[in-house]
């Protein structure tokens, strides 16, 4: 288990691996998530600012200040227990850490750990919201017996954290009441793009202390957003929304490290149409990053040493950046609510669940994610909870 934590305690986001590419991001709610990650037309909450900074425009109102205090989330795949427990059981020796490599071989873990933090107000004039992040995951991959590699695990992690703020403003146009938002976001970050070999994975050294020494950079960035939502036919029934976002406007000078984050535009619909004996229904669908500014990154393991190259390629899976979702709003009191959730997300299902009891917020939900690229599909299955105190 101590080779585990070790590795986890580095921290890490995923950006792109190998040919095992997940998109950039920041920060993921496991609200939206669950509705398929589809928010770009939505909003409604603080975290909006993460894919639409318009999207503030839309909290509720009668909640006044809307605080988020230590909204604390882990996420996990599928078989990182398993793995876990194979390594933790494995002796001290390189035949069974090769041969659990082998088992394994080819197979993505991540583990996540985040807090978002924020307080939000949406008055009759505007809305804005403050937030400090702080957050780290890891993800790992096993090279067994035949791999081009060799046998060794590999790692893009990253810890990282830093202050979010956003504004909007609805304007009343002839096409309907449009808001505008931006966002601004300062990241510190350090990431670790690297491998290492059973001989290093079975001894008691500190594997903390070697992948720092060998791989730890060190980056900052500022990004600016910008967003835009349409809400036009304000007599229709179903409510339409159309919203268009401009992340992390100047790629917030992090591309040279792992955690990078491009500058993506993105587009999104919703409707939100009036049905009885609910609370609420909302149906909407995203594509993100419109020009395929994210790339695929590939590593060059020749042997493990200190240093690792790279080549990032271009990549442009229309259904990694298709996202769809609905979300019931069971019931909403002064004292609790519950909202449903399912959607699609780079094709595959998610499914999620909400619930608020006074100053209690609880959301689970699980997605997959597609860290493969073109003709390989690798999914990561994957399990969110969060857990926070709010009102």
């Amino acid at each position: 288990m101590k080779k585990i934590v070790s590795l986890a305690l580095l921290g890490a986001t995923t950006s792109l691996m190998a040919m095992y590419a997940e998109h950039a991001y920041l920060y993921k709610d496991a609200r939206i998530m669950g509705m398929g990650g589809a928010n770009i037309a939505v909003g409604s909450y603080s975290t909006s600012v993460f894919s639409n900074p318009a999207g503030l425009a839309t909290i509720n109102k009668e909640n006044g200040f809307v605080v988020d205090l230590l909204g604390i989330g882990v996420s996990l795949s599928e078989k990182t227990q398993e793995f876990m427990d194979d390594i933790d059981q494995a002796s001290e020796s390189d035949s069974e850490m090769a041969a659990i490599l082998s088992k394994y071989s080819g197979e993505h873990f991540h583990i996540g750990v985040d807090n978002y933090t924020a307080i939000s107000k949406n008055s009759d004039s505007f809305a804005w919201s403050i937030g400090l992040l702080a957050a780290a995951d890891v993800n790992f991959m096993a090279h067994g017996h035949g791999s081009p590699m060799g046998e060794l695990l590999e790692t893009t992690s990253r810890a990282y954290g830093g202050l979010v703020l956003g504004v909007a403003k609805p304007y009343d146009t002839e096409i309907g009441r449009v808001d505008v938002g931006i966002g601004l976001k300062y990241i510190s970050q350090k990431s670790y793009e690297g491998s290492l070999g059973i001989t290093e994975l079975v001894t008691e050294d500190d594997l903390t202390t070697k992948l720092q020494d060998r791989y730890e950079k060190t980056s900052t960035g500022i990004g600016l957003d910008l967003g835009a939502t349409v809400h036009p036919f304000a007599d229709s029934p179903l409510h339409p929304a159309f919203g268009l976002s401009v992340l992390n406007i100047g790629s917030m000078d992090m591309d040279d490290s792992y955690g990078g984050q491009p500058m993506t535009v993105n587009i999104g619909a919703s409707i939100t149409p009036e049905i009885p004996f609910f609370n609420k229904l909302i149906v909407a669908v995203d594509y993100v990053d419109l020009f395929n500014a994210n790339q695929t990154r590939v590593y060059n393991y020749n042997a493990v040493g200190d240093t690792v190259s790279y080549t990032d390629y271009e990549e442009s899976d229309m259904m990694k950046r298709l996202r769809f979702g609905a979300g019931l709003g069971l019931f909403d009191t002064s004292l609790a609510s519950s909202m449903l959730n399912v959607g699609m997300y780079q094709g595959a299902y998610t499914a999620g669940i909400n619930f608020e009891l006074t100053i209690v917020k609880l959301n689970f939900a699980t997605y997959e994610e597609q860290v493969g690229t073109g003709s390989v599909s690798i999914p990561d299955r994957r399990y969110m909870a969060q857990i926070g105190i709010g009102w």
